[in-house]
């Protein structure tokens, strides 16, 4: 068997290989989430702003990353042609959106709707919002021949003020919770399903101070969620598992919403 039917093909298995595109797979939840479609003999592009991290354990690494910078129209435009000749006319099986920014204030402080400058408003809405409409837009055709499923990650914070994630950041969560709502309607008639998770403490880098005041008051389940434990809703959120999931929010926060 040649590599590239090797690539092309799950592991043991005389089907074709499921392809999987996520955006900001160089740490936590994304980091996570190609672990586990890899594993499952899924070919995994990624994209990010940043070249491919060197830690990343899983094979074709390197191969199937494309850097990005999706807070710019242009580019984006730019990397899913890219994505696009990559699949070569192919099948897209997921999209799952996961890459978002939440600026911080000086000193790492909250940034609120008062205080946050119209630039960095409108540079998060084209990472949040912007970037996953544009990204499954564009790879429309090779999710509808899949018949695939689009996972948007959303956050506890779309529907709540919370302690530590900015204005911006959170109204653009909000927004992209919609956004599922519309394209699952839309995409729902060509076959591909659409569905979002909603994040809440979950123990990734980017977790800000205090965060353990949050967990001893407001998690019934008093402890951090992991990545793995989100990487797993979304694997089952683009598998046979959920064939009738369409337009849900599922949200991952051990209770802290109730």
């Amino acid at each position: 068997m040649t590599p590239e039917t090797q690539r092309q093909r799950a592991p043991d298995s005389n089907a074709p290989r499921r392809t999987m595109l996520l955006t900001g797979a160089s740490r936590g939840i994304g980091h996570a989430t190609v672990i586990r479609f890899s594993s499952a003999g899924w070919r995994v592009i990624t994209c990010s702003r940043h070249p491919f991290p060197e830690q990343c354990p899983w094979g074709a690494g390197p191969e199937d990353h494309i850097q990005i910078d999706l807070g710019d129209r242009a580019d984006t435009l730019r990397g899913i042609a890219e994505i696009r000749e990559r699949l070569d006319g192919g099948q897209l099986h997921a999209l799952v959106n996961n890459a978002a920014i939440s600026p911080k204030a000086a000193g790492g402080g909250r940034l609120g709707s008062i205080d946050t400058e119209m630039d960095t408003w409108e540079h998060v809405f084209r990472v949040n919002f912007f970037a996953p409409i544009m990204m499954a837009r564009g790879l429309i055709d090779e999710l509808k021949a899949a018949k695939g499923s689009v996972v948007n990650v959303t956050s506890i914070a779309g529907s709540r003020v919370h302690p530590f994630a900015g204005a911006a950041y959170a109204t653009s969560k909000a927004a992209l919770a919609a956004l599922t709502r519309e394209m699952a309607s839309d995409f729902g008639r060509l076959g591909v399903r659409v569905n979002s998770i909603a994040p809440g403490e979950i123990d990734t880098s980017i977790l800000s101070p205090g965060t353990e005041k949050i967990v001893e008051e407001d998690i019934p389940m008093r402890r951090l969620g992991t990545p793995d434990e989100v990487a797993k809703i979304i694997y089952v959120l683009c598998t046979e598992t959920s064939s009738y999931v369409n337009g849900a929010e599922i949200h991952i926060n051990g209770g802290q919403h109730v």
